[in-house]
């Protein structure tokens, strides 16, 4: 089993998942040399400081505080945690939002439409993605109490940020 497969099935609650496109990170880049390369970038799992220091050296900006501000808006991140569909793609093709699921028959950037990174645009390409998982609470209630959760946030190149969390073993892709 990968590292992914082990964090995608909540055996690695501690650590966190740190995605960079190739679009976004330079060639020299040591995080090419510590992470696994992907067909769009690089993607790293590492024990949570180290994840959170790597985040920063890579994007200038804290983890918690871009998870804070990814938060605003929900999204569509791939399983594989290294893309993602912006919401605000199709704002920009016909006016309409279609994150939800919605019917789409104007060719606008439903995530079954994309390549395989969700990124079917490149105004709307996925810049980077931080991923951890949080352990089942009960007491908390709503999906915390349904099982582990990945909590995903993703940067776009148009400038936004987003997340989706799901409850492991619960998401099919």
């Amino acid at each position: 089993m990968s590292n992914l497969d082990e964090f995608l099935a909540g055996e690695r609650l501690d650590d966190v998942v740190f995605f960079v496109s190739d679009a976004y990170l330079d060639d020299d880049s040591r995080l090419r040399s510590v992470g696994t390369e992907t067909d769009g970038g690089v993607r790293l799992i590492l024990d949570g400081e180290t994840g959170r220091s790597a985040f920063e050296a890579g994007t200038g900006m804290g983890a918690m505080e871009f998870a804070k501000t990814a938060m605003g808006a929900d999204g569509e991140i791939a399983r594989s945690l290294d893309g993602g569909v912006c919401p605000f793609g199709d704002d920009d093709a016909d006016g309409g939002d279609d994150a939800d699921g919605g019917d789409d028959t104007d060719g606008g950037d439903d995530a079954d439409e994309s390549d395989a990174n969700g990124d079917s645009n490149d105004a709307h390409a996925t810049q980077f993605v931080f991923a951890f998982a949080e352990a089942q609470n009960e007491e908390v209630g709503g999906i915390y109490a349904d099982g582990d959760v990945v909590h995903a946030y993703a940067h776009c190149t148009c400038g936004e940020s987003y997340s989706h969390k799901w409850v492991i073993g619960e998401r099919d892709e």
